[in-house]
């Protein structure tokens, strides 16, 4: 029995009953971690000596997980798989880590991902390319790309991922797993690698709702260490999650959502989006309402842009102190600026050199009112667009994506303008620090996809419960990928 591809609950039990032990988990976890690593390239480091540390009444207490390697480890290499960190070890972890750890759970590696998350594609990272474990030949999406090819491939039930644009939450439906990212600061992001800070989240990545919530429950909370941090000790997600939506209502973006739109719509785009509206009648089987609005489509089309402008702008900030003198491996030169110069040049991807240099250029005296000031107002505009829904509805239903998971021959970090904003329209979760979950709901050849639930802030709970209404109400929940013998 592979005890890896079950729930959290169902391994909690097996273990209280003896049936198994915490060993046994970590080794089968091990063993199914250098299957995966071997097919999909999931992870930088793989903890070949990991050991159950302390027991705890805790659900997580004795399994395995995984973190993905933008999260602080004290002792353990962490370098946001970018050659500028390649021997980094911290010496500290960071708070989520170190909550899970007091809890007595088990990290058995750190996974891959986009260089410091910059990337949405999990082709940019120093160690390689990240395959989807449902077809080696399609991507993962990014940034968390390899704690999603870790769950979906059943390595472990649940993988601690970070989403500044929709970096947990695009990656899980390409490889038809559950991705989270909660309301902002409601877990502390201290020993988190800083991308963008205002647009910054972590959360997690699991195969079914409960454990999403099971997890974020053992993470979140006040933390002096992250002044953006919150206290969330009245919310307990697992044990108020509910199935009864009964009376809820939900709203989907016309401009995104309707086919007319897209004039060139490709047959994954078609089938997409008829997946979508099909999964709208279970929402209303269920006793929801479900309307269409209209938000102003020039909102809608800035949203990669304003994206793009204030992620860019952020990110040269926070990578500012990676000069190669401090820490990371020295760079050549005579002087400290050829130094600095030598080891960005020779440890940044060019996705990441591209970025940083888009965002030096908005930041620039001459060009901050056309650009990144511009940027940030178009962000408040499209937050409270949304946020006046909310005024009304519950939550905001969507599409993730233009359909499943691309392939890997030729891509590139680049996407159609005409389905540009499809694409991209899960930054609003970003921008206004939503909720914000992806659930499978169907599969287009043979390969999954997701849809997208995204709430008012702190209302985490009525997002969690109608993602679980929806997962008990549908198949695809608990799924493994057929690379080490899953069914869909």
């Amino acid at each position: 029995m592979k005890y890896m591809n079950l729930s959290i609950t169902e391994i909690h039990e097996k273990l209280k009953n003896g049936e198994v032990t915490s060993e046994e988990l970590i080794s089968e976890s091990l063993e199914l971690t250098h299957i995966v690593q071997e097919k999909c390239n999931a992870f930088v480091t793989i903890f070949d000596d990991a050991k159950k540390e302390n027991d705890t009444d805790s659900l997580l207490s004795g399994i395995p997980y995984g973190i993905k390697d933008n999260y602080s480890t004290k002792g353990a290499l962490t370098t946001g798989s970018s050659n500028t960190l390649r021997d980094y070890i911290p010496f500290f972890d960071a708070t989520a880590v170190s909550k899970l750890s007091s809890l007595g759970a088990i990290p058995v590696n750190k996974t891959a991902m986009d260089e410091f998350g910059l990337g949405g594609t999990g082709t940019t990272g120093a160690t390689g390319v990240q395959r989807n474990p449902w077809d080696l030949t399609r991507m993962c999406a990014g940034s968390s790309s390899g704690s999603a090819a870790a769950v979906a491939a059943g390595v472990y039930p649940y993988a601690l991922g970070s989403d500044t644009g929709d970096s947990i939450r695009k990656p899980a439906a390409f490889c038809g797993i559950v991705g989270y990212k909660p309301t902002y600061g409601m877990i502390s992001r201290y020993g988190l690698f800083p991308f963008a800070s205002s647009l910054d989240h972590c959360g997690v990545l699991t195969r079914y709702v409960r454990d999403a919530a099971i997890v974020v429950d053992a993470i979140k909370g006040i933390d002096e260490a992250d002044m953006t941090s919150w206290d969330s000790s009245h919310i307990h997600l697992n044990d108020d999650l509910n199935a009864d939506v009964s009376g809820k209502k939900l709203f989907y973006i016309k401009e995104l959502c309707d086919l007319a739109n897209y004039q060139n719509a490709t047959e994954e785009l078609k089938a997409h989006l008829n997946n979508f509206h099909e999964t709208l009648k279970i929402c209303k089987n269920l006793g929801m309402q479900v309307d269409e609005v209209s938000i102003d489509p020039k909102l809608i089309r800035a949203i990669p842009s304003v994206y793009q402008v204030i992620s860019c702008a952020e990110a040269t900030s926070n990578l500012s102190n990676l000069t190669g003198l401090i820490f990371g491996p020295r760079g050549e030169g005579d002087n400290y600026l050829e130094m600095m110069k030598d080891h960005r040049t020779k440890g940044f991807s060019p996705l990441i050199k591209r970025r940083l240099v888009i965002g030096s250029y908005v930041l620039q005296t001459q060009n901050q009112e056309r650009y990144f000031k511009n940027a940030q107002r178009a962000r408040r505009l499209i937050v409270d667009a949304i946020k006046e829904q909310f005024k009304k509805y519950d939550a905001m239903v969507s599409p993730v994506s233009t359909g499943p998971a691309k392939l890997l021959d030729g891509s590139v970090d680049m996407l159609n303008e005409d389905t540009l904003a499809l694409e991209d329209q899960l930054q609003i979760g970003n921008f206004g620090g939503f909720p914000s979950i992806t659930i499978p709901n169907g599969f287009i050849n043979d390969l999954p996809v997701g849809i997208n639930i995204t709430g008012e802030c702190f209302e985490d709970q009525k997002v969690l419960n109608i993602a679980y209404a929806l997962e008990s109400s549908m198949d695809y929940k608990g799924q493994i990928a057929p690379l080490i013998g899953g069914d869909k």
